[in-house]
């Protein structure tokens, strides 16, 4: 049985593009940060449906603001699922609240991560605008 312990991450300026998507699509198909050890390129890449449910349990865990909570995933087309986790603490960016998040990803027996950042609209809902692999150190 594996444990992966999260120390922390250290979270990043919320910049906002004004694109009228709210939703943050893959840029770099790169996929980093496998807890598997296996050759590079062996981590299937998620699939647009799979970010787009990845995204939407980052907008419900983010909505419920409770402490320490993760929210999991699936998608039943593909068999991909995750879990997303907020971390840190909100902060402010353009008037704005925003928070960073972690989603893992799994596929078959691949698992990776992807980070993530999103801000409160002004109707309170969470706009997800990055969604990308993982970059670790």
């Amino acid at each position: 049985m594996m444990t992966l312990i999260l120390i922390g991450v250290g979270s990043s300026g919320c910049s906002m593009s004004r694109t009228g998507n709210a939703f943050a699509k893959m840029e770099d198909r790169e996929v980093t940060g496998s807890l598997n050890p296996l050759a590079a390129g062996a981590v299937p890449a998620p699939t647009e449906s799979d970010l787009a449910f990845a995204r939407n349990a980052a907008s419900d865990v983010l909505t419920k603001g409770d402490k320490d909570s993760s929210q999991p995933w699936e998608n039943p087309q593909t068999g991909a699922r995750g879990s997303v986790t907020p971390l840190a603490q909100a902060y402010s960016s353009d008037g704005r609240t925003c928070r960073d998040f972690l989603a893992s990803y799994v596929n078959g027996h691949s698992e990776s991560w992807l980070q993530g950042a999103a801000c409160q609209s002004g109707r309170g809902r969470w706009e997800i605008h990055t969604l990308k692999p993982w970059k670790q150190g």
